[in-house]
C-alpha cells in the first residue's frame, strides 16, 4: 500500500534528506587516494549521531555498516573495508538516516583524484539522468515517465541501466511502495499522487546492464567488470512541479 505524506511529514523527510546530504559532503571531503573505505564509514556514523540522528542502514535487514560504499564495478551495497582508495577510482556512497521517526536516503558517486574521461562522462550522465527523472515526479504522471526518462538519457549516451535494482518509496520505513524502476515506458505504471515521496536512484553501467550478487548476499557488481555509477534523490510528488528534498549543493560546495 502507498501511504501519502502530509506537508508536515514531508518537511521531516526533507530534514532527513538534508542531513544525509551533509553527511555525504563530510565523506566527500575525506575521499582521497590511500583512504580506507572503513574510515569513511566511521566518519559518517559519528557525524549522523552528532547531529541527533541514527544511521538508517546500520542493522537494516542485517546490514552491518552505516554506509554502502561501492567502488568501480560494484553497483550497490558495497561493504566498507580495509580497501584503500586509488587514484582513478570512482566510489558510490549510499547513506541513510533515521530522524524524528522518518528515514533519509541518498547516494552520490565521487571521483578519487583524477579519473578517466569515460568515468567522468559516466558520472555526469548518471547524475543528469537523475535530475531529469526526478523532474517527472509530478502528480498525474506515471512511474514509467520517471523510468523511461532515465533510461532514454542513459542509453542515448551509450550506457546501460541496471534492471534488478530499483528506487522506492520512503517514509517511516526505508523501503516503501511503490518500486521506482530506472527503465520503462512513458505513460505506464502507477499514477503519481501528491504526497508520495520517492527515492529516484539511477544505477548506470558503462558496459552491459548485467549484474551479479556476491556470496555475502549484499554486494552487487557488473558481470563485465566495467564501471557503474549511482546517484539518488528523495523527491516529493507535487502538482505542477516535483519537490526535490535532497540537495547536492553541500557536496559540490555550492552552500
Amino acid at each position: 500500500m502507498i501511504r501519502l505524506k502530509s506537508d508536515e511529514e514531508i518537511e521531516i523527510l526533507r530534514e532527513n534528506a538534508i542531513l544525509v546530504s551533509k553527511t555525504l559532503a563530510e565523506v566527500g571531503k575525506a575521499i582521497a587516494p590511500g583512504v580506507k573505505t572503513i574510515a569513511l564509514d566511521k566518519l559518517a556514523e559519528t557525524f549522523i549521531r552528532d547531529n541527533g540522528a541514527i544511521p538508517g542502514f546500520l542493522g537494516y535487514g542485517g546490514f552491518p555498516y552505516t554506509l554502502c560504499i561501492s567502488v568501480n564495478d560494484f553497483v550497490v551495497h558495497g561493504f566498507p573495508s580495509d580497501y584503500e582508495l586509488k587514484e582513478g577510482d570512482i566510489v558510490s556512497v549510499d547513506c541513510g538516516t533515521i530522524y524524528k521517526g522518518f528515514y533519509g536516503d541518498s547516494a552520490y558517486t565521487f571521483p578519487v583524484g583524477e579519473i578517466s574521461a569515460e568515468a567522468a562522462n559516466l558520472l555526469k550522465v548518471t547524475k543528469e539522468s537523475l535530475y531529469l527523472g526526478a523532474e517527472k515526479a509530478i502528480a498525474g504522471n506515471r512511474l514509467g515517465d520517471i523510468g523511461s526518462t532515465v533510461q532514454q538519457y542513459a542509453e542515448k549516451h551509450g550506457f546501460s541501466v541496471v534492471r534488478e535494482m530499483v528506487g522506492h518509496g520512503i517514509g517511516t520505513n526505508m523501503h516503501e511502495s511503490p518500486e521506482v524502476p530506472n527503465y520503462g515506458k512513458a505513460g505506464n505504471g502507477k499514477k503519481l499522487k501528491e504526497g508520495m515521496v520517492l527515492c529516484v536512484e539511477p544505477m548506470i553501467n558503462a558496459g552491459k546492464k548485467d549484474i551479479y550478487l556476491h556470496r555475502n548476499g549484499w554486494e552487487v557488481s557488473t558481470v563485465d567488470k566495467k564501471l557503474s555509477a549511482h546517484f539518488e534523490f528523495m523527491v516529493a510528488v507535487r502538482a505542477g512541479k516535483a519537490d526535490v528534498l535532497t540537495t547536492f549543493d553541500y557536496i559540490e560546495n555550492k552552500i
